[in-house]
């Protein structure tokens, strides 16, 4: 589909944990990058990890910002994405998960976070997880306040291979308790000509309590659904923007309808 996924070096971190795409907040629909960036500001010393680990997913999830930000200007909707690795703190877990801040991820030791206790937990939750928190619940309220209660969709990216057994499919769609959207979705993309093997809840599980879905879209009836595509078919700006032609042809009809 698209080249080999290309190097990307740690970025320079920029001053916000959050970066906000304005859109239309009556168009029924905010778009979310959990993990959209690979940079560790200066003064955490890139965690004590060595540069190269920082082009792998367990820094960010490859390709997942292009689609976003390709997505939120085909649909006009708003977006959020993150400008901080989720070595540092993972915005898509619950507070209180043990997999919150990383201290081996997928081989790679973290040695920043070998020893962070209670109070540095606490130190990068407020820097980091709850002003992208904020902004989410802040992006919600204004939907509603057009009097557009919101689908909430998440764009994320998955490896080609898991511990060394290749993964059959080229996009999953998670949920947990509601379909509303992730039904349809799942459906239209096995509908593609294509032929595209898609993964219901594959190839990870949709409940994953205290995660971005569960916090606000589930806590508040708003349909959902996170989007897995692999990433070595978003690796490069031409397969980004493929992809997010096919969501935005599906999601588009979608959100109108809700």
């Amino acid at each position: 589909m698209t080249a080999a996924t290309a190097s990307h070096p740690p970025l320079a971190h920029p001053p916000q944990p959050v970066e906000a795409i304005p859109g239309d907040p009556a168009c029924g629909l905010v778009l979310l990058c959990d993990h959209a960036s690979n940079a560790v500001p200066p003064d955490l010393d890139r965690l004590g990890v060595a540069a190269p680990h920082f082009e792998r997913h367990i820094a960010y999830d490859i390709g997942a910002a292009a689609v976003t930000r390709a997505l939120a200007r085909r649909l006009g909707a708003p977006a959020l994405l993150t400008t901080f690795s989720r070595l540092i703190i993972d915005p898509n877990r619950g507070r209180t998960d043990p997999t919150l801040v990383m201290r081996l991820s997928d081989g790679a030791i973290v040695p920043g976070n070998a020893r962070i206790g209670p109070a540095g937990v606490a130190e990068r939750l407020a820097r980091f997880y709850d002003p992208y928190d904020r902004a989410i619940d802040a992006a919600v309220a204004a939907a509603f306040a057009a009097g557009a209660p919101p689908a909430i969709v998440t764009v994320h990216s998955f490896t080609p291979a898991w511990r060394g057994v290749a993964r059959p499919w080229q996009v999953g769609i998670l949920w947990d308790r509601d379909d509303r959207l992730a039904g349809p979705l799942i459906a239209g993309l096995r509908a593609d000509p294509a032929g595209f093997t898609v993964g219901d809840n594959q190839p990870y599980g949709g409940g994953l309590p205290g995660d971005t879905i569960d916090r606000h879209a589930m806590a508040r009836g708003l349909p959902n659904a996170l989007i897995e595509i692999r990433q070595d078919l978003i690796g490069d700006a031409a397969g980004a923007e493929e992809w997010a032609a096919r969501f935005a042809a599906l999601l588009g009809p979608l959100v109108a309808r809700a």
